[in-house]
């Protein structure tokens, strides 16, 4: 009897003594549904967040300019995606820092692809160096693909001024637009490209990667999060290096003729990363997607400043950009060492 009061005594007590395990982190991140985004998806999907202590709730947007608002605002604590003119400009005024890289353009690999509308094509519209004059579907007036359009007109030593730069804000639009030839060209990810090109609705002019390398995806944070939960944010940033690293394996090796090397970890990646961005698809469809419209990722998340610099002052010769703006201000490398 006396073992059992004082077995049912110590039981009582024990919530006294016992802490229970922290509740994990809650972050809201933005995110567009793009192949770019893949080392999120898969650090979500592989527990790397989970393990890191965080709950991370996505948060899926149509452009980029909208997550980089929401940051300022409060309503993110993080996000992923194409760096704009506002973004630059937000960034500047002290709201928000990019604190890792996104997606990127390199040669050799797939990416931003240049097309045009049949109507243009057949008007003569069939390459880089013939885009003098023509309209331009972008998502708005400082986006990614409008800096891209420019350094093309550059490049080709086009005047930029005599271009029509049409803002339809979101991506949906752009692809409406190209099909019904309401617009002569537009710059989109490979994972709408592709289809484009292959039903007949759009004609493959090239690849940006054959004008120059571009940085042109960032994950940004609140100021309010890096000034006071460095913690949070390192244990964010690493389980994001991680499934950075575990998409560069899947996606970026090539093989002896330089072909992109598909295996069983292609396969499982591509399956994961799916799941987020064909999300009306049978997965079987959107795996192979994924597969064939995967773009270039830094696998260590190391951001390029040099070409943040870079971006910055061509934005700055638009006047888009604030002149006071400087990158050295909100970029932070201090995550991805």
């Amino acid at each position: 009897m006396r073992f059992n009061f004082i077995a049912g005594l110590a039981l009582a007590m024990l919530p006294a003594f016992v802490t229970p395990a922290s509740a994990a982190d809650k972050v809201n991140v933005g995110v567009l549904r793009f192949v770019s985004s893949g080392g999120l998806f898969l650090a979500q999907e592989r527990g790397y967040f989970k393990d890191a202590g965080l709950d991370v709730n996505f948060k899926y947007f149509q452009a980029a300019q909208p997550i980089a608002v929401a940051i300022a605002s409060g309503d993110l604590d993080f996000g992923a995606t194409a760096i704009t003119a506002g973004t630059y400009n937000l960034a500047g005024k002290g709201v928000l820092k990019i604190i890792a890289s996104q997606g990127a353009e390199r040669k050799g690999y797939d990416g931003t692809t240049v097309l045009a509308s049949n109507t243009a094509f057949q008007r003569g519209v069939t390459g880089f160096d013939k885009l003098a004059g023509t309209s331009v579907a972008v998502t708005q007036v400082g986006s990614s693909q409008h800096y891209m359009f420019g350094q093309i007109a550059e490049a080709e030593h086009l005047d930029l001024a005599k271009n029509n730069i049409k803002p339809l804000q979101g991506i949906a639009s752009m692809v409406a637009a190209i099909k019904t030839s309401q617009v002569d060209v537009t710059l989109l990810p490979p994972q709408f490209a592709q289809p484009l090109v292959k039903s007949g609705d759009a004609h493959y002019l090239g690849l940006f990667s054959q004008i120059a390398d571009y940085q042109y995806g960032a994950l940004f944070g609140s100021v309010k999060m890096v000034a006071n939960n460095k913690d949070l944010v390192k244990r964010f940033v690493t389980a994001y290096q991680h499934g950075c690293s575990d998409y560069a394996k899947a996606f970026l090796q090539k093989d002896a003729s330089g072909k992109p090397v598909v295996n069983d970890d292609t396969k499982a990646a591509a399956a994961l990363i799916a799941k987020y961005v064909f999300t009306s698809l049978p997965p079987d469809v959107a795996t192979d997607k994924i597969i064939h419209s995967a773009v270039f990722v830094d696998a260590s998340g190391k951001i390029n400043l040099a070409d943040i610099e870079r971006q910055i002052q061509w934005y700055k010769s638009l006047k888009l950009v604030n002149p006071d703006v400087d990158a050295k201000a909100f970029v932070d490398q201090e995550f991805t060492k």
